[in-house]
C-alpha cells in the first residue's frame, strides 16, 4: 500500500505540473492591411508538444478571457471572440498606418493547488509596412513583448523585453519555444531585456512565468500563491 501510495504521489505532481504549464497564447499574422479584416486567434495547451486543448477541455472559465486591440493612436478597442475547431477567433479592421496590439488578460475563476492563475498574452501588427516608434499601452501586469519589426529572420537577433507591474522584471527566466519544439531558456538584465537568435523558420513561442507568495480571496476561496504566465509569439522568415 504504501508503495501503491508512493507511485500515485507521483502521477499526481506530473499531472499537476503538466497543467500548470499549459498556456494561452496568440497566433495572428505579424502584418496587416488597412481595411481589410485582421483574424486573430487564442489557443491553450502546451505550444512545445504541439499539444492543443479542444475547447471542451480548456480549465475552468479560461475561455472567458478579455481580448482587445490598441491602436496606433493608444484605443483600446474589445474584441468579441467565437470559437473555431481548435481555438477561439477574434477580427478587427485596422483604420489606420502604425502598430496595432493585441492583448489577452484572465484570471481564471477556480484556484489550482492553492493558487491563482493569471494568464496574459499579445500579439503586434504592423499595418503599413513602417512600425516606427511602437510603444504599446499594454497594461497587463506581467508581458513580454519583441522589439517591433516589419520581419524578423532566421539568424537575425531579436531582442525581447520584460515587464512586472509596467517595471523592467530582472533576472526573469524567458523561454523561447522555436517550431520544432526545441526550448531555449534565457535571463533578462538588470533593464529586463535579453535577446535570441532564431535557427529556423516558422512561428517562435516566448513565455515568461512568475510565481508570487501573495495570500488572498479569490471567488470566495483562499489562495496562497499567484501563477502569472505570459506570452508572445513572433513569426520568423527565411533571409
Amino acid at each position: 500500500m504504501h508503495y501503491r501510495s508512493m507511485i500515485m504521489a507521483v502521477l499526481l505532481v506530473l499531472a499537476g505540473l503538466r497543467v500548470s504549464a499549459h498556456a494561452l497564447w496568440i497566433e495572428t499574422s505579424p502584418s496587416g492591411k488597412k481595411g481589410q479584416p485582421q483574424e486573430v486567434r487564442v489557443f491553450w495547451g502546451e505550444f512545445a508538444d504541439k499539444d492543443i486543448s479542444p475547447l471542451d477541455k480548456w480549465f475552468s472559465d479560461t475561455k472567458s478571457y478579455k481580448l482587445s486591440v490598441i491602436t496606433p493612436d493608444k484605443k483600446i478597442i474589445p474584441l468579441t471572440s467565437a470559437p473555431g475547431t481548435d481555438h477561439y477567433k477574434a477580427f478587427f479592421t485596422p483604420e489606420t498606418d502604425g502598430v496595432y496590439t493585441v492583448v489577452m488578460i484572465h484570471s481564471v475563476k477556480d484556484l489550482y493547488h492553492g493558487s491563482r492563475l493569471d494568464y496574459h498574452a499579445s500579439a503586434a501588427v504592423v499595418v503599413g509596412g513602417n512600425p516606427g516608434a511602437a510603444g504599446s499601452a499594454n497594461a497587463n501586469p506581467l508581458k513580454v513583448e519583441a522589439a517591433v519589426r516589419q520581419t524578423y529572420k532566421v539568424n537575425e537577433s531579436i531582442n525581447l523585453g520584460v515587464l512586472a507591474e509596467q517595471a523592467p522584471a530582472k533576472s526573469s527566466e524567458v523561454e523561447v519555444v522555436a517550431p520544432n519544439g526545441w526550448i531555449k531558456k534565457l535571463y533578462t538584465d538588470s533593464t529586463g531585456t535579453t535577446s535570441f537568435t532564431p535557427l529556423w523558420p516558422g512561428r517562435y513561442m516566448v513565455e515568461v512565468a512568475k510565481t508570487e507568495k501573495k495570500a488572498g480571496d479569490h471567488n470566495g476561496k483562499p489562495y496562497e500563491a499567484i501563477w502569472r504566465c505570459a506570452t508572445y509569439c513572433i513569426e520568423v522568415v527565411e533571409k
